[in-house]
């Protein structure tokens, strides 16, 4: 079956989530990712929102984290609090899943604002619960797509710490768990290097080169020694999130391929 590069970024982050973890979910592409985990390969992902729902399994996706798709669908809701206090900051999140409008080589997010911060180009949605998540999660997932204006040599703001400097920053600065463990985008995966935790691209998407790469980052990116190519998403997991766009786009009115 024929895919577009958007389908292979989301498939690609979906095979990140492994079956029984706890995964605290950031609205847009990293709902739609870990919910076509939950369809396919991790039909036993447990995901929670910053709204409350434990364990939700939507239909359809959310328009936001105030969507009562979440709730319905939820083995259990508790307070925003708890889901912070209890869940987040009390080690009990596997994966934290995050979306971003601009990251660094260190994994470091920024949803706030583009350009000066008092008078900006863009202003951005803000942080949300995502600084926190970054922060406590034991790992975290980044998932956009890839140009020169989002993968930056300097943040303009920085809402979400990754590893901060890198090498020990992160343990430095006395935040728990490992950080950014991943970025995935619409032409390649990227991890931490060991040691500066400067990320470097581990697996291109098929037909991407390092060229195209290499023109869509902000830094001088590098690739590790042995970079492997993603395996292409399969008819089951095309099938499944091609579904959940169209539930989605039928429930909101949306034109097919905008969910």
């Amino acid at each position: 079956m024929a895919y577009s590069t958007n389908e292979m970024m989301t498939v690609a982050a979906a095979r990140r989530l492994k079956n029984g973890s706890v995964c605290f979910v950031g609205i847009g592409l990293p709902s739609k990712a870990a919910n076509l985990a939950r369809l396919t390969s991790s039909p036993d992902v447990v995901l929670i929102y910053e709204s409350g729902p434990i364990g939700a399994k939507p239909y359809v996706l959310p328009l936001s984290i105030g969507d009562g798709e979440l709730a319905e669908t939820a083995d259990t809701v508790v307070s925003t609090s708890e889901i912070f206090r209890y869940w987040l900051q009390g080690g009990r999140v596997d994966v934290g899943f995050l979306g971003a409008a601009q990251v660094d080589r260190f994994g470091n997010i920024n949803t706030t604002v583009v350009g000066d911060y008092h008078q900006p180009k863009v202003r951005l949605p803000g942080a949300g619960g995502a600084p926190e998540i970054a922060g406590s999660a034991k790992s975290v997932l980044i998932i956009l797509k890839q140009s020169a204006r989002s993968f930056v040599d300097k943040l303009d703001f920085i809402t979400s710490v990754g590893h901060g400097e890198g090498g020990d920053s992160r343990k430095r600065l006395g935040l728990p768990g490992a950080g950014p463990v991943g970025i995935i985008t619409d032409l390649c995966t990227m991890e931490p290097e060991e040691q500066t935790n400067e990320f470097v691209v581990t697996a291109l998407h098929p037909g991407v080169t390092r060229e195209q790469v290499v023109a869509a980052t902000g830094w001088a990116i590098r690739f590790a020694d042995n970079v492997q190519q993603t395996a292409a998403p399969t008819e089951v997991e095309l099938t499944a999130l091609r579904d959940l766009e169209a539930r989605t786009a039928l429930a909101h009115g949306q034109a097919p391929g905008e969910a």
